[in-house]
């Protein structure tokens, strides 16, 4: 018997369980559908079964698992409650399912979990009505993902993205998905349930960090317990660093073992062999291999505590340096002095701070916007600059800094990825890539789903004042350094969404509906339809619209068809928008920085629409994207053929759970060798790509468990945990992929 329906009538709340349909011998129910994916009949006990799913992601990049009921499930009478199943993984490695809830409005609640390579089953829940289930992602605690609420043995689904109190009056689809892996999965599914939730515990995230900053009620092989141990760790690793770099680098960390070509005495881009390769400043071939975020600004988590803001220093005007960049707003004595809890959830997560007067309260800071949280702002402090004071004593910044270079030098590493310090800009030991961001009160437009923030509108001319004014300072920054590969100007920016005519094309029909005199890009979209259709007219009959005039169009208009032809035409137009943005950014910074490469503005992965790109690759020297996936599957890159463009992966990471951390990350491992394994995959697909000439690993450090200040993310991402251990495995992984990497990519070369 299956059931489609919770009728609103229907006297469930004392059930802890509700089976959503039964699975029998015979067939599988029709709830049950597939995508890139085969299902079977299987035992899971005395007569009960399951399906089997073999999903074959290595050869399609989303597979997928649905149970789709006939009539839309009605879930809003329940009480607290979760979706449940249970799952066993049949493979040798684990598998990363996202759990994707989508209702009838066209809402969406993602979570995320692994299952490990194992054959035990377990059970995954994914709460769906809660007491703490607040705001976007992190509005009750801070933390993007929580740890679980709950008293429940059951293994707790990491929040992703999408609607976290979606309306559950008609749900239509659970979609259990895999995509963007480079392996096969098989996993048994079964029991699937809505599970009635016990009372919330409110103490759920109290006293969950310890002295270090790791948390106080989780233990595994590297955590420190003592000051001693990390001063015992910190001399076994110096020493180990003493073996110095790699074999066969040049002074840029370039090739030296296949051959020389034309040396500018800075890095360029060339085609060899029908591979794209940058050749560093004395002509060998490089390639960029690196991590992100080698400094501190990231590593400051909110403590709940305020001071007086007529004692805090406001942001300027003419800044140029994002909140979330700033390594450290430092507070006053007599700021400090009008210091509250403004949080009584953020203060209580911490069993230890320091003192106003402790020598570790130098890494007190204070974080005056913020993306999401308890707070609108706040204290902030930095666990790992504690303990490199603890591990380094009082000139743990320079020893930091040392140690840091040794380390990627020892570990293979061609260069420091995005966002180093540019205290790092002088060491003239390995290269670096420098970064600027463009902001200012110049106009912006919409794509409709801004995730980070709104876009910048380029025609309005106070847009490229500010891009100059920013290439400016990074050029302070630079000081023509040949030790400089290139600049990123800007990051992630919600160019669209492909999927949807509205997420793809969102940008003119977002603006489109605005006025042309208060909007410049509207004013120029005016000039390039009038330049292509004469009349309205002509418009009207090839849009199927009947627009009175061309100041109608120029007020604004909603509601449009979306027929082939205006598809068309929005594409003409999101790429005039973009081509002018690349324009004006390239332009700034080949008058500036002559000698160094425009990386563009790396593309999220959810953001790089073909309109975009192309605009992109007129203007840029690398075309640059941040992709969390398991590894570049050849499928979403097939238009990398069309562009032929040098490009470099942005962005890219691994996270666990095992080392007590409530979110492993957006592409999640069962363990920390499970993580390094991951990243060899993810790295030898970037070198067997010819388009790619390098890939940056995002980021150094772990986040903070608590959440990075600016927007919560509380990820295991880092090759160094919070008391800056590195992690064998990821160091293990990097240094094997990093010794062959030349060999591997160069090989035409050296027969």
């Amino acid at each position: 018997m299956s059931i489609s329906m919770i009728e609103p009538t229907q006297q469930v709340f004392p059930l802890k369980e509700h089976r959503l349909f039964n699975i029998y011998r015979e067939s599988l129910p029709s709830e049950i559908t597939f995508l890139n994916t085969d299902g079977f009949i299987s035992p899971v006990g005395d007569d009960k079964y399951g399906v089997r799913i073999v999903s074959y992601a290595k050869d399609n990049f989303y597979t997928a698992t649905n149970l789709e009921p006939a009539t839309p499930w009605d879930w809003s009478q329940l009480p607290n409650f979760s979706f449940a199943f249970d799952a066993s993984n049949l493979t040798s490695h684990s598998t990363q399912v996202f759990i994707n809830i989508f209702n009838t409005q066209g809402e969406m609640h993602s979570r995320s979990i692994t299952i490990p390579a194992s054959r035990d089953t377990k059970t995954y829940i994914t709460e769906l009505k809660g007491e703490y289930l607040k705001g976007k992602t992190n509005h009750y605690s801070g933390l993007r993902s929580n740890p679980a609420p709950i008293n429940t043995p059951y293994e707790y689904a990491t929040w992703m993205w999408g609607a976290i109190n979606m309306d559950l009056t008609s749900i239509s689809k659970v979609e259990l998905s895999i995509h963007g892996s480079l392996l096969d999965h098989e996993l048994v599914l079964s029991n699937f349930r809505l599970v009635l939730s016990p009372p919330a515990n409110p103490e759920y995230l109290t006293g969950i960090i310890d002295q270090f900053g790791q948390n106080a009620n989780v233990d595994y092989a590297q955590k420190i317990h003592s000051e001693e141990q990390l001063l015992a760790l910190r001399d076994v690793e110096l020493e180990a660093l003493k073996s110095g770099r790699m074999a066969q680098r040049s002074q840029f960390s370039g090739y030296t073992g296949a051959g020389r070509f034309d040396a500018t005495g800075y890095f360029r881009t060339e085609k060899i062999d029908g591979k794209w390769s940058l050749i560093d400043p004395e002509g060998y071939p490089y390639f960029a291999t690196g991590i992100d975020i080698i400094r501190l600004a990231n590593a400051y988590t909110m403590t709940g505590v305020d001071y007086d803001h007529s004692k805090i220093e406001q942001r300027q005007a003419d800044d140029l340096t994002p909140e979330d960049s700033i390594e450290k707003v430092t507070v006053s004595d007599e700021a400090k002095q009008t210091a509250f809890t403004a949080s009584d959830v953020r203060r209580n997560c911490f069993n230890w701070l320091p003192s106003y007067d402790d020598p570790l309260a130098e890494h007190y800071g204070y974080m005056r916007e913020l993306w999401e949280g308890p707070t609108t702002q706040g204290e902030t402090f930095s666990f790992y600059a504690a303990n490199l004071q603890r591990k380094y004593g009082d000139s743990y910044r320079d020893k930091w800094s040392e140690v840091t270079i040794d380390r990627m030098l020892n570990w293979g590493f061609t260069c420091l990825g995005n966002w180093a310090a540019p205290e790092f800009y002088r060491n003239e030991k390995i290269p670096f890539f420098a970064n600027g961001w463009i902001i200012g009160d110049f106009k912006t437009v919409s794509s409709g789903d801004d995730f980070w923030t709104a876009l910048p509108d380029p025609f309005d001319p106070l847009f490229e004042q500010r891009a100059i004014a920013t290439v400016q300072q990074v050029k302070d920054e630079i000081q023509d350094s040949p030790w400089c590969v290139g600049v990123f100007i800007d990051n992630e920016k919600s160019w669209g969404r492909m999927g949807t005519i509205e997420g793809q094309y969102g940008i003119p029909i977002h603006t489109l509906s605005r006025d042309a005199a208060e909007s410049p890009t509207k004013a120029v979209f005016m000039t390039v339809l009038q330049g292509k259709y004469q009349t309205v007219a002509a418009l009207n009959q090839a849009w199927a619209s009947d627009f009175a005039s061309w100041e109608v169009i120029a007020k604004g208009i909603k509601g449009l068809a979306h027929n082939d032809t205006q598809l068309e035409d929005y594409g003409l137009l999101l790429e005039t928008y973009a081509s002018e943005y690349f324009r004006i950014v390239s332009q700034a910074v080949k008058a500036e920085l002559p000698n160094h490469l425009y990386l563009g503005a790396r593309f999220a992965d959810w953001g790089m629409t073909p309109e975009v790109v192309r605009a992109c690759a007129k203007h840029a020297d690398v075309v640059s994207y941040n992709y969390y996936k398991e590894g570049l599957h050849p499928e979403p890159w097939k238009f990398l053929e069309e562009i032929d463009m040098p490009s470099i992966i942005g962005e890219f990471h691994f996270g666990a759970r095992d080392t007590g951390f409530f979110h492993p990350g957006l592409v999640s491992a069962e363990s920390q060798d499970e993580r390094g394994e991951m990243y060899e995959r993810y790295v030898q697909s970037v070198i067997d790509n010819p388009y790619f000439v390098g890939c940056h690993y995002f980021q150094y450090i772990d986040s903070p468990i608590t959440g990075r200040s600016f927007d919560g993310e509380n990820y295991n991402i880092g090759f160094v945990s919070v008391t800056d251990v590195p992690y064998d495995g990821m160091v293990n992984a990097a240094k094997t992929i990093n010794s062959s990497l030349y060999q591997q990519r160069l090989n035409p070369l050296t027969k």
